[in-house]
């Protein structure tokens, strides 16, 4: 068994005999972790709720890693509302993006600006914590802002903010604008992820560095020469030290000069709260050097493995434990090229050193003096330190780890022991110098530190504990087995170098034949098995599940048989059988499972077996995460193939696989096993098209335990060798094997059928390949013919591999054969022939004396994935026998029956037995048209044809005369008849290839594409039983849905905020609050009441929502170049798009069924696609409404854009410049644009949003395409959506230029039904479907008969008709992705749309619907302060010493600071008691719909125009002691929400801090529906004030005067009533 890499799972699954041989080669480890991708972090700044601090002027600072954004100042408030957004783009591998720290920082400005700001609180997190959130995004939460610094403190106020994190392809999903509330419960939407406490603690985070050992020299030997030369000794190259990284601080250790062995014995602390919101804690040794320091390796330990959040639970804890670091090679190199995997990317080619590490947190009782005290001491110690740097560093004692030797565990003495029975497909570059494989575990076996020879008196050495320890175990041994002679024993860690030889023009192999060379390898670590027995049995149990779940994957689909329940069943048991054999350390997890899967076992039925499934998915997850061990001990084994001394390629082989115990539960999975493993190019080298190549293949034998333990190591090898020994003579009977002598072989014969296969990568410029295969099978090798330009290849040819020889009992290759490597090449004319992709296989066996017959054979066909690096490449469709040859040679051997009407010469056709059977199908092609087809070769395509061919038949559309006239076939189906298999999982695929045809006979292919699955398109008759459940089931159902959606309609028009009245309750029953008035009705009011009831809003696409629209009409991409491997960002397939065919399939088998006879109806020349339209060119109004865009990218470098509309359809090119909306990134445009098009020549309209530029260019923000010929020809009708309720004027009037009678007429007569019929009563009969509904409106007063209402209740049900009942599009505003080809297929915003079209043949629709943003109405604002009561007094008199204050009120909107008014000061007020009759004047914009106050202001002298800004209603009252010789004294605010604050009390006695803090207790009162309010509020003391509210008009009628002013008595008006 071998290693299985994530890459490889899909294709062995499928394989129902080859669990045993698996592959190293391809992802790796670390791969993923060393993909540079594109990353888009957005945040968005909301607002601030209580914030610590007296009259402060904050801004947010937000951070990720070393970039940094900052809001706007907000003066003088608490409450800061700034609504901003911020994106931040990286360009990084997704594991440094993860680990980025992302803070937000609220810092209060001082008034002095010569003094720093003062931080008020931070909150942070990392970007892994929020990628792992549902959608990837924290949306509308409320982040807790603490100070590090003062962590007694506790909260210091709460930010509202969006976090999203996007890669490519990911599509954020936000709540639509219209649902948005001010959230006001804080504590239940805290910025943390699931199963995080609300209330996080502070707690110490102790890291404790003991000692390192095993460090690679950091060097050359020329500096090693010369310091030797001037100091006179030769010292360790290497001055290492250890840093910390956690939660954005730096903890470091002190330098330990000059030492490859250097002891620390100290610790770092860090101060964070728990549990963190950061996952990883990055433990790096480096070496200090007095140009760059540099990294030695890098751990990472994952506080989830080493904590348990249950009730039993205990917090992260770690050691004392040695980790083992892995990176670069350890040879030292000026300008090592490995450098990242030192830093921690990517998957480590070689061991680097180990490091004794532990780590502890403890709580922190912020109220304990004992815990204060210290905190203090250690901040002063460490205050001269750079903060963020390290929080505290201690030195231990020196006997900390000494004083308890065992602490990592005893040190036993581990036996490697490994045998080489193959090595081949080695790479030809070095198939001319001598190979040599070299093992190594840790620094034993390696040539360059010289490990591996025990030294007689016990010197110390890499992974020992020390001189005495060493000794006393290498002279105490108690095992017999080894013996006295054992102790001198000489390690062996390498093979003997060997010569190549040649398998083919790309392979060769080395010649073991019969010799098979041995290493073994003596090494000293902590023996520390039980952990790695443990995580051996946890894979052992899901490797159970994984393969329970493979056999049975149909389970999830197919019917359940009572075999598939007991299968479940004894893969539950599986979870809790070996509980009792795993350690304590998580017993508490392992148990609640083992009860969970008992449970579960009792209650599988037939009914819940899919239901059970997912749980034990479930449990597979969590196995899987308790089997990887975070506490190392015994290092992992690398294997390295050396040409000429020279590392060339490498393999990992983690050291549990193949530890060995008497317990098989325990033992590894590939201990004692014969594993196929593929060796990989180091680093950055395996990456791209240089990693595809196979380095060598190589059949390894492995084991690993005790020295003491080896008694049985060679019993897993296969049977019939002869050891051969280094030492001959006495005591050489427990020495192992330098070789093995194999006396035993078997000759068989290997066939492999290969037939027509799916589609491989494309390889050739054209799109095309010339494809052949390439089989390998131990060191022999085959290829089939080459088959010229195709896309799927058909070969249909038998390969036969003679006198295999094959070495080991006949049993053990009957039940684990060899496995076969398959490649695919793309053969060129000049030059090498191409890597398309590679696969595995595993044979069926046939000893000589089994019989050749069923079940077993002749074997099934099945298909193997191909892979070409990390991306699946198509797949391959054969099958494999190995046959052997018995005494009588091949005789006996069946015969191979192939077709007897194929003569291809030397080249054998499949045989009959593995032949599927054929029948014989029509396939229909509908040819429509060519769309966006790019330029071929530097010239325009003008007379393309689209070939189709499956199987070698096929047919060839009409000649396009004039592509840029018209796109569209004159011919519009077109047939052709095929034998294909009976099976539809063995369909090959069909090409459709498109040529233009030039002058003089010339032919250029544009693109192709290949429909891998041909079961859409297989025509199956409709169930009829089906169809009258269908009408007889929903028709009731239908009408009473009708009504009760037409009542909604009417309950939820015109409601300012989300279309709802307000009701309240009274006596039990609903108690509407006020009257409709439709005339204050607009499209907004509709809009914001979508989510209700009145449109659609979808949060994406409308052809998501419904499967593109091909319904009947379908677009194939058409495909040109060579295709790219994942990480290859150059080749995209997007960019190797080159048109799209428009058109259809359809294919069912003949002679023709009856009922598929009746549907062909009468044009027999249509085939199935009867009564679909012509193709002819129709001209079209295109109606676009734009109506917003929503996170825009920012444009300029002030984090804005300046956005404006631009359409191009065809010929028209609109550019909406000089509307342009400065400075938003959330702009409304609420605009139409009306364009003519002609279908098919203008079908594809793309709408763009640009920032506007002063200077220069505009720049693209994104853009977004819609296929509308798609659209328009849909049974689904979205050329204008069907509202739902029917009116003739107002806001809701009817858009489309056809009634909904009319509508409905022409659905039924296109489909055939009968009616529509209207009777009495309100029906309608339609197919046998009644419905029922409203068939009166009124219309200026009067009733009036109409079916329109009846009309549009089966429009909106007509899904519910049988055969051609299909949803209709409703109104609807769509959200569409908007995308910058400079960043592919990241979101750069969103716009919300429709579009509505309509034939210029038919009668004209109406003018476009007003959907212009709404206007700000104009109020006004009048405050007047009475007085004010029980107010601080905080002045003392300076010759009485009683306490006073002078006592003034400072009042504002929010967001209109500059505007702050205050009244005049009362003096001296001994109570607290002001009496001031003072009025405050504000007028303001609003927007009744959004609740918001619109501002509208030049963001600083230098703006070129004013920024609108939208800002909640609230309004700041302040009360201050004024000074006459220093700074004004804040003694208490208040922020009253206009739309929702508490009715103020009738008396300052009644007056009280609960009425802010109880709000649920206290009636609430809206300032806009309430228009004068008077009552007392309080703050730190009482204010009586008056609001009243009027609109500009009725300010203008009634002016009044600020502060205590009159107004002239002439302006009095004597008969209108007098205003405050």
């Amino acid at each position: 068994i071998s290693l299985f890499t994530e890459q490889e799972k899909g294709q062995f699954s499928s394989m129902k005999k080859s669990r045993g041989h698996k592959s190293d080669h391809g992802k790796g480890g670390g791969r993923f972790y060393t993909i540079v991708l594109f990353h888009q972090v957005s945040v968005t700044v909301i607002e601030a709720r209580q914030l610590v601090g007296l009259n402060m002027d904050p801004v947010v600072c937000v951070e990720i890693g070393d970039d940094k954004k900052y809001t706007q100042m907000k003066e003088s408030t608490n409450c800061p509302y700034y609504n901003e957004y911020f994106v931040f783009d990286f360009h990084v591998p997704p594991d440094v993006l993860f680990d980025k720290i992302l803070k937000t920082l609220f810092t209060s400005l001082p008034k002095n600006l010569l003094r720093s700001g003062t931080l008020v609180g931070s909150f942070k997190l990392d970007v892994g914590t929020v990628y792992s959130q549902p959608e990837h995004q924290f949306f509308h939460k409320w982040a807790l802002l603490s100070d590090p610094d003062d962590i007694t403190a506790g909260c210091k106020g709460y930010v509202k903010c969006d976090i999203a994190v996007v890669g490519k392809g990911d599509n954020i999903k936000t709540p639509h604008k219209s649902t948005e509330t001010d959230e006001d419960d804080i504590e239940g939407n805290l910025l943390i992820p699931e199963g995080v406490p609300a209330e996080r603690q502070w707690a110490r985070y102790y890291v404790k560095v003991y000692k390192a050992e095993g460090l690679p020299k950091m060097n050359t030997s020329i500096m090693a020469n010369v310091k030797k030369a001037f100091i006179g000794e030769n010292k360790d190259l290497v001055d290492p030290y250890v840093q910390v990284l956690f939660a954005g601080q730096k903890g470091k250790t002190s330098i330990q000069k000059s030492s490859y062995e250097p002891i620390w014995n100290e610790q770092i602390i860090f101060t964070e709260m728990f549990p963190p919101l950061c996952k990883r804690m990055k433990v790096q040794i480096r070496d200090s050097d007095k140009v760059n320091d540099v990294a030695l390796g890098t751990h990472f330990i994952d506080l989830r493995k080493i904590a348990n959040d249950g009730d039993k639970g205990f917090l992260p804890t770690l050691g004392p434990a040695w980790v083992n670091m892995y990176g670069s090679t350890r040879s030292y190199t000026i300008m090592d090229e490995h450098q990242d995997l030192n830093e921690g990317l990517g998957e480590g080619v070689s061991f680097r050193a180990r490091l004794l590490i532990s780590l502890g947190v403890e709580i922190l009782d912020t109220s304990s003096p004992e815990i204060m005290s210290l905190l203090l001491f250690s901040g002063d110690r460490s205050s001269g330190k750079d903060r963020g740097d390290s929080e505290s560093c201690d030195i231990l004692s020196q006997t900390l780890l000494l004083s308890d030797r065992n602490a990592t565990g005893k040190v036993e003495e581990f036996f490697l022991f490994g045998a080489f029975l193959e090595a081949t497909m080695i790479d030809r570059k070095i198939g001319d110098k001598p190979i040599n494989f070299e093992v190594t575990i840790g620094n034993y076996g390696s040539e360059i530190d010289n490990v591996g020879k025990p030294s007689p008196s016990g010197g110390k050495k890499s992974g020992g504990d020390g001189d005495e320890e060493e000794s006393e175990l290498i002279h105490g041994s108690s095992d017999e087995e080894a013996g006295d002679d054992d102790n001198d024993l000489v390690s062996v860690s390498a093979t003997p170098p060997m010569k190549p030889v040649i398998t083919d023009r790309n392979y060769f192999h080395l010649p073991y034949f019969e010799r098979k060379p041995c290493i073994y390898i003596k090494s000293r670590w902590q023996d520390q098995r039980r952990r790695l027995y443990n995580a051996n049995i946890m894979d052992n149990i899901a490797d159970k599940l994984v393969e329970t779940q493979v056999m049975h994957e149909g389970i999830g689909t197919g019917p359940i048989k009572d075999s598939d329940i007991r299968c479940i069943m004894s893969s539950i048991c599986l979870v809790f059988v070996d509980q009792k054999l795993l350690l304590s350390h998580c017993a508490c997890l392992q148990e609640s499972m083992g009860q969970q899967a008992k449970t579960i076992r009792t209650q599988v039925k037939k009914n819940t077996v899919r239901d059970k499934i997912k749980l034990v998915q479930n449990f597979l997850q969590k196995l899987r995460f308790l089997a990887d061990d975070p506490q190392h001990s015994v290092p992992d084994i690398y294997i390295w193939m050396m040409s000429n001394n020279k590392r060339i390629a490498y393999a990992r082989v983690p050291s549990k696989d193949i530890l060995y115990s008497g317990v098989e539960e325990e033992t590894g999975k590939d201990c004692g096993k014969v594993k196929t493993i593929f060796f990989k190019l180091p680093g950055k080298k395996g990456f791209g098209a240089a990693g595809w190549t196979v380095q060598a293949k190589t059949e390894i034998y492995l084991w690993l335990g005790l020295n003491r333990q080896r008694k049985d190591f060679l019993s897993g090898l296969p049977n019939g060798f002869e050891e051969n020994k280094m030492l001959k003579g006495p005591g050489s009977q427990s020495a192992p094997p330098i070789s093995l002598t194999y006396m035993m072989k078997q000759i068989f014969q290997l066939r492999g059928p290969f037939v027509p296969g799916s589609q491989p990568v494309a390889a050739d410029r054209s799109g095309l390949s010339d494809p052949f295969a390439r089989v390998f099978f131990s060191s022999h090798s085959q290829v089939t013919e080459v088959l010229n330009e195709t896309l799927c290849p058909t070969w249909d040819q038998l390969m036969v591999f003679d006198n295999v020889e094959l070495f080991g009992e006949v049993g053990e290759l009957r039940d684990d054969p060899p496995i076969i490597v398959i490649e695919i090449y793309d053969q060129d004319t000049v030059g090498k022939a191409e890597f398309m992709g590679r696969t595995f296989a595993k044979p069926i066996t046939k000893m000589a004396d089994e019989h050749y017959g069923p079940p077993r054979f002749p074997p099934q066909l099945e298909y193997y994935q191909i892979y070409r690096g990390n991306c699946a490449a198509g797949e391959l469709l054969a099958a494999f026998e190995l046959l052997q040859i018995g005494p009588n040679g091949k005789a006996d051997l069946p015969p191979i029956e192939g077709p007897t009407d194929i003569d291809r010469g030397p080249i054998l056709p499949v045989p009959l037995g593995i032949r599927p059977v054929l029948s014989k199908y029509r396939i229909e092609v509908l040819f429509w048209g060519l769309r966006d087809l790019k330029r071929v070769n530097l010239a325009a395509v003008d007379r393309p044809r689209v070939d189709i061919e499956c199987a070698g038949k096929g047919v060839q559309s009409s000649l396009i005369q004039n592509y840029k006239k018209n796109p569209n076939f004159s011919t519009l189906v077109k047939m052709f008849e095929v034998d294909l298999p009976e099976n539809e999982l063995l369909h090959p695929p069909l090409n459709i290839r498109v040529v233009d045809c030039r002058a003089f006979g010339r032919y250029t292919l544009v693109g192709n594409h290949a429909v891998t699955s041909l079961r859409k398109f297989i025509y199956r008759a409709a169930d009829k039983n089906g169809n009258d459940w269908n009408v007889h089931g929903r028709h009731t159902h239908t009408h009473t849905h009708g009504l009760l959606r037409h009542d909604a309609l009417q309950r939820s028009e015109g409601i300012p905020k989300g279309g709802k009245k307000k009701k309240r309750k009274k006596g039990g029953e609903e108690v509407e609050e006020e009257e409709l008035d439709e005339s204050m009705l607009d499209w907004w009011s509709k809009y914001f009441a979508s989510i209700e009831t009145l449109m659609e809003v979808y949060p994406k696409e409308l052809e998501n929502e419904f499967d593109y629209f091909e319904d009947w009409l379908h677009s194939f991409n058409l495909f040109r170049g060579k295709a790219g491997d994942d990480e290859d960002q150059n080749v995209a397939d997007e960019d190797r798009i080159i048109g799209k065919f428009k058109g259809s399939l359809c294919m069912y088998k003949v002679p023709v069924a009856d009922e598929i006879q009746r549907e062909m109806g009468f044009d027999s020349n249509m085939g199935m696609f009867q009564n679909i339209p012509t193709n002819d060119p129709i001209n079209i109004l295109v109606r676009v409404y734009i109506i917003r865009a929503t996170d825009l990218h920012p444009a300029d470098i002030n984090g804005k854009a300046d956005p404006y509309i631009a359409i191009k359809l065809g010929k028209s090119d609109i550019k909406d410049k000089e509307n342009y909306i400065s400075k938003q990134l959330n702009p409304i445009f609420g605009k139409s644009f009306d364009i003519e098009a002609t279908f098919p020549m203008d079908s594809t309209l793309t709408v763009s949003i640009y920032d506007w530029d002063l200077v220069g260019t505009d720049d693209l923000i994104g853009e977004t395409k819609l296929d509308l010929e798609n659209r328009y020809y849909t049974k689904h009708r979205a050329t204008c959506g069907i509202p739902s309720k029917y009116s003739i004027h107002g806001y809701n009037v009817w858009r489309d230029p056809l009634k909904p009678t009319q509508v409905l007429a022409k659905l039924c007569k296109d489909g055939k039904l009968d009616g529509p019929h209207y009777g009495p009563g309100g029906r309608v009969k339609v197919a046998n479907h009644v419905f029922f509904g409203v068939t009166q409106f009124t219309k200026l007063g009067l009733k009036k008969q109409t079916d329109e209402h009846l009309a549009l209740t089966v429009l909106n049900h007509w899904e519910d008709i049988p055969r051609v009942g299909c949803k209709l599009i409703p109104e609807h505003v769509e959200t569409r992705p908007l995308l910058n080809p400079d960043k592919p297929g990241i979101e750069q915003g969103r716009i919300e749309m429709w579009v509505d079209m309509f034939p210029k043949d038919m009668p004209a629709p109406g003018p476009a619907i007003d959907i212009s943003p709404r206007k700000p109405k104009k109020f006004e604002l009048r405050v007047i302060i009475w007085s004010t009561d029980e107010v601080i007094l905080e002045d003392d008199d300076i010759f009485t010493g009683e306490k006073s204050s002078d006592i003034f009120v400072r009042g504002w909107l929010k967001g209109q600071q500059e505007d702050k008014q205050d009244t005049d000061v009362h003096y001296h007020s001994l109570t607290g008691e002001g009496l001031f009759n003072w009025r405050f004047i504000y007028p303001f914009d609003y927007l009744q719909a959004e609740e918001k106050i619109v501002l509208s202001k030049k963001e600083s002298m230098f703006a070129w125009d004013e920024t609108e800004y939208k800002i909640p209603a609230r309004l700041n009252l302040q009360v201050w002691d004024a000074d006459h010789f220093s700074a004004d004294d804040f003694l208490g605010a208040i922020e009253l929400d206009l739309n929702r604050f508490p009715r103020g009390a009738k008396t300052a006695k009644q007056c009280s801090i609960n009425m802010i803090l109880n709000e649920q207790d206290v009636p609430m009162v809206s300032i806009f529906k309430q228009r004068r309010i008077k009552g007392w509020w309080p703050f730190l003391g009482k204010v009586e004030a008056e609001l009243q509210l009027v609109t500009a008009e009725e300010a203008e009628k009634s002016p009044v005067g600020e502060g205590q002013h009159r107004l002239p008595f002439a302006m009095i008006n004597f008969y209108q009533s007098p205003t405050i």
